[in-house]
């Protein structure tokens, strides 16, 4: 079982490498799907065989237990293994990577297949026609080597990346206003290679047991994010978006990694289990490890005020890149806290607890606040973002054992709720060309599938018992009044900030689902076939894991940290 290890990073590795050689074959985003479902099948079976997950006395040392451990050499004078391990508190995120890189990888192919055999408008023909003509007048007069193709419905115009990528609007005047044409939508394969080297760096992220290869897979997560947003984002915002993401994670890329060279040089080894077994660092250095790994690692999360990245790159990003973003990319933060951070330094973490908290329920309140009057859809349901996290955060500062499973448990549910809302929020800003909430309304008369499918997404965000928003939210009020003194006060304003969440995704709710149908909505349609497909797994989740949430609780218990 721990070749599968392996296959879980390299099969999507792979995969991206063959879409983008052959990135102009017809077949190449199903290339892409193939090797993202290779890699979801590999996730999914590495509980199978796997050890209990305690630790063993081993000549007078503590082994970690892992489920399951790879180990090759690399160079180990620099500390450098490739050293992969899995538990109970890696593995869920790692399946949840899987599948999201899955759902992406179809997503963007199923948006060609649906291409090509959509009805056209006759508005949208003639406007191509005339295109057309114009086109071809102009290259008279157009050097060579500046020409593009004439543009088409078919093929969605001429190919600047960002009219390409699923969910940015299509050029002015080339659809019938208020009308979804899939046809207009035509990803890049290149954008579904990118989505898979996300998966394949995100995946050795989750699994690395060695400190240096771990910060290596961090780093390589930033460049084809990068440019996802920077190449495929919103044309009016993708530069700035792009360039901000890049600094604000390079900068707490430095911070990070000074934190993992001084826990590597204290602890004379850059193994990860092994220094978490012997306790992490020494009390020398812990509050100073954990201070530096723990603003790098906000940064990602992220943490209030390290957050404003994070809403600019959401609402440039098509729609496939604010799903990684939220349900891959901030669990690189946030599982760095809770296990590289919190590992490494026990008690710098227990020093740090009370700042961590008090930011993490600022977070909470200012994020709720600002949700309240956000005229825009993609940029709401970030700043919720910001929110959810500062309850994971809020729980982890805790520091009992409710508090870490709740952060854990939490963690995982955005992972599949907020993913979920920004593919909902991408299909109504392909359909309309708007994500205001000001033009929007009348969804549920419109189209009744996808104004439900809103609503439940909706729901499960604001913490509804029974779906999978509720333990991490409930819990970490739980954890933090169980501290008692003035955490009291904390598990007060985490109350009041569900209570925000609730107000401000209701208030989304009314403008976009009820009152009379608005000339957006008006005539787009309802959930198509190939989209109901790529969000069901994301329902099933949220529903499975609000219903029974104590196999995944369980399963933490089997967690290194």
């Amino acid at each position: 079982m721990s070749a599968l290890l392996v296959v879980a990073v390299g099969v999507p590795l792979i995969g991206a490498v063959l879409v983008w050689a052959w990135q102009h074959k017809a077949f190449a985003h199903w290339i892409g799907v193939a090797a993202a479902a290779l890699g979801l099948a590999a996730a999914a079976v590495l509980p199978l065989g796997r050890a209990d997950g305690t630790r063993m006395l081993d000549s007078g040392r503590f082994t970690s237990g892992w489920w399951h451990e790879f180990d090759a050499a690399w160079a180990p004078s620099l500390h450098l293994d490739f050293s992969l391990a899995v538990d109970g508190v890696s593995w869920p995120l790692i399946l949840l990577t899987a599948l999201l890189g899955l759902l992406c990888c179809v997503h963007n192919a199923a948006v060609i297949e649906r291409g090509k055999t959509a009805p056209q408008p006759r508005e949208a023909t003639a406007t191509a026609t005339a295109t057309a003509t114009a086109t071809a007048t102009a290259e008279h007069h157009t050097s060579a080597p500046l020409q593009v193709p004439a543009a088409t419905v078919e093929t969605g115009g001429p190919f600047p990346a960002a009219d390409q990528a699923r969910g940015v609007p299509a050029a002015s005047g080339r659809l019938h206003p208020g009308r979804f044409d899939p046809g207009t939508a035509r990803p890049s394969p290149t954008l579904t290679s990118l989505l898979l080297a996300v998966q394949a760096a995100s995946t050795l992220v989750f699994l690395s047991d060695n400190l240096i290869l771990f910060f290596i897979a961090f780093e390589a997560v930033l460049l084809p994010m990068w440019a996802i947003i920077h190449r495929y984002g919103d044309p009016a915002a993708r530069r700035h978006a792009a360039a901000k993401f890049a600094l604000f994670t390079v900068a707490g890329s430095l911070l990070m990694a000074t934190g993992l060279f001084v826990a590597v040089a204290d602890a004379g080894t850059a193994d990860l289990g092994a220094i978490i077994t012997a306790g992490g660092v020494s009390d020398d250095v812990s509050l100073l490890v954990f201070t530096l790994l723990a603003t790098g690692f906000a940064v990602k999360a992220p943490l209030w005020p390290l957050h404003s990245w994070l809403p600019d790159a959401h609402t440039a990003a098509p729609t496939v890149g604010s799903v990684l973003l939220a349900g891959v990319l901030l669990k690189l933060g946030t599982y760095g806290l809770i296990r590289v951070a919190g590992g490494l330094a026990p008690d710098g973490a227990a020093d740090a607890a009370p700042v961590l908290a008090v930011l993490a329920a600022l977070g909470i309140i200012v994020a709720g606040l600002v949700c309240l009057g956000l005229p825009e859809i993609k940029r709401l349901i970030a700043y919720s973002s910001v929110g959810h996290m500062g309850f994971v955060v809020l729980a982890f500062a805790a520091g009992t054992e409710a508090g870490v499973r709740a952060a854990l448990f939490g963690n995982l549910a955005h992972g599949l709720v907020t993913p979920l809302l920004f593919f909902l929020a991408g299909a109504l800003k392909s359909r309309t060309h708007t994500g205001r909430l000001a033009e929007l309304g009348g969804l549920r008369l419109a189209a009744p599938m996808l104004a439900g499918l809103f609503g439940f997404a909706a729901l499960a965000s604001l913490g509804l018992p029974g779906l999978a928003g509720f333990w991490g939210e409930a819990f970490t009020v739980y954890a933090a009044a169980e501290r008692g003194g003035a955490w009291l006060a904390l598990a007060a304003v985490a109350a009041f900030g569900a209570f925000l969440a609730a107000a401000y995704l209701l208030r989304m709710l009314k403008r976009v689902s009820h009152g009379p149908v608005a000339p957006a909505i008006a005539g787009i349609g309802d959930a198509s076939a190939a989209e109901i497909a790529v969000w069901s797994p994301l329902v099933a989740g949220t529903l499975l894991l609000g219903l029974m949430p104590g196999p995944l609780l369980a399963l933490f218990a089997e967690g290194l940290l």
